[in-house]
């Protein structure tokens, strides 16, 4: 081929889907810096904000995906998907892909499935231990799926499948601040046993509601916390031992600092634990799509790496698990070294390279 490789990426919706999809481009870039890169999104999305911010074009599709909620919104659904299969026929035109990559969520479906009908070769990233219903029927016609966890071959086509992890952003994969540095960042105390608690970008509200509930309990045992809350909760913590944020954007600080995780259970917060190697106590979003949140906490519970806590129960048992954690060295450190095990280093690198040596 003497033109550089067209190399298209589609889907999004969330993070979990974005942020590996971007990270896969800046290997495909480091690979093959001659490569173009175009993004396949959907419009109003949160990737028609965040693939631009980092520095890669993307096209938006005007499509939705099914609405469990409100029913009748579905009703314009085969009109939007039909208009999205024109559009993608336009941008393979003007663009002329030598390779699809998807990364799930409904906007995907329409770019592989047109790749696929062309007999462009299609690859696929499933960052939940529970596939989406679009990776799932694309999986059977793609040249390789790429997938963060073990026992897959329920979803997809074992002869396709291929363990890479999620991909992690750098900074993580390479922490380079001890724990005492870390803490004093977040204005701690340098040797106290430090609980981080997460629930995403716009909190979570089981989580919050429980750690506010037990935070005596808590400052009593003598840990100190390290609370991202998320832009909606209005309480306030005013205690010293209480380093409470809306949001963290230093998370490889936050990672250093801390001797156990309360999370959610979403792939990348989970595959980021891993890659720091944290005690973790899960609170999977009971709503997420086919309950993957608490598939990808039980994978790590069955390798007794963590410990889940479902958000029907955060208020009376979430403390008191942490409690019970934060008395037990032992089971720290083994559930540590557990967690540590299921990391997948390098995975972006890995897709990337699987990709290339289809299309070179």
């Amino acid at each position: 081929m003497n033109r550089p490789l067209n190399i298209l990426i589609a889907g999004g919706g969330t993070g979990g889907h974005i942020f590996p999809a971007v990270a896969v481009a800046n290997a495909l870039r480091r690979l093959q810096p001659a490569c173009n890169i175009l993004f396949v999104g959907a419009q109003g999305k949160m990737e028609m904000e965040k693939v631009p911010q980092a520095g890669y074009d993307i096209k938006g599709l005007d499509i939705a995906g099914f609405n469990r909620t409100h029913w009748w919104k579905n009703l314009t659904l085969p009109w939007k998907l039909l208009k999205s299969f024109w559009q993608v026929q336009s941008i393979f035109k003007a663009f002329r892909p030598d390779a699809v990559f998807g990364v799930g969520g409904y906007s995907s479906y329409p770019v592989l499935k047109t790749a696929q009908a062309k007999g462009i070769p299609t690859f696929l990233h499933e960052s939940n231990a529970f596939a989406g219903k679009a990776n799932t029927m694309l999986g059977r016609r793609a040249a390789k799926v790429f997938v963060a966890v073990e026992g897959m071959q329920q979803f997809f086509p074992a002869d396709r499948l291929m363990l890479t992890g999620n991909p992690v952003r750098s900074e993580i994969q390479n922490i380079n601040i001890d724990a005492a540095s870390a803490r004093r960042f977040f204005h701690l105390a340098a040797d106290k046993l430090t609980l981080l608690v997460i629930g995403g970008s716009l909190g979570a509200r089981s989580i919050n509601e429980a750690v506010h509930s037990g935070l005596a309990q808590l400052l009593a045992a003598d840990i100190q916390v390290l609370w991202q809350t998320g832009k909606a909760w209005q309480q306030t913590a005013t205690n010293q031992q209480v380093s409470q944020h809306t949001f963290i954007a230093d998370m490889d600080k936050a990672y250093a600092a801390a001797d156990m995780v309360i999370s959610r259970a979403g792939a990348m917060s989970v595959a980021e634990l891993c890659m720091v190697g944290k005690p973790a106590v899960f609170v999977p979003f009971p709503f997420a799509a086919e309950d993957h949140q608490t598939a990808n906490a039980m994978a790590l519970v069955n390798k007794h790496a963590a410990i889940i806590v479902k958000d029907a129960d955060a208020a009376a048992q979430l403390v008191p698990a942490v409690l019970a954690l934060a008395a037990d060295a032992g089971k720290r450190q083994q559930m540590a070294s557990n967690m540590a095990a299921q990391a997948l280093r390098h995975a972006d690198e890995v897709i990337a390279k699987t990709i290339l040596k289809s299309v070179v």
